[in-house]
């Protein structure tokens, strides 16, 4: 596979403010079935709760950068993502995955 065309994925961790927890959840499970539904390319897109108070973590994998690109284009996710962006508590960090071979 070319370097264009090589599954992306990553995690990205977040802090949620405490009074947005509910909303956080709503929309992240809102735009979940969203992803599931509507784009192929998305082999996964999963919201998790972490141990710690208030850290939410979503796994997400495609199978290029051109379908991760497409997903950030999509109008569910252009009109749910802002809402989940006002609910964090400060700035997520991602963290792209490797596999272990070539």
């Amino acid at each position: 596979m070319s370097e264009q065309t090589a599954r992306m994925s990553f995690i990205s961790r977040m802090t949620v403010k405490s009074e947005k927890e509910a909303e956080f959840i709503r929309l992240a499970k809102a735009l979940t079935e969203k992803v599931h539904a509507h784009e192929p390319d998305t082999l996964i897109y999963q919201f998790y709760r972490l141990r710690e108070p208030h850290r939410f973590a979503v796994v997400e994998s495609f199978t290029s950068e051109q379908a991760e690109h497409e997903h950030q284009n999509t109008e569910h996710f252009k009109a749910l993502a802002p809402g989940l962006v006002d609910c964090l508590d400060g700035p997520y960090v991602r963290e792209y995955l490797d596999p272990l071979e070539p």
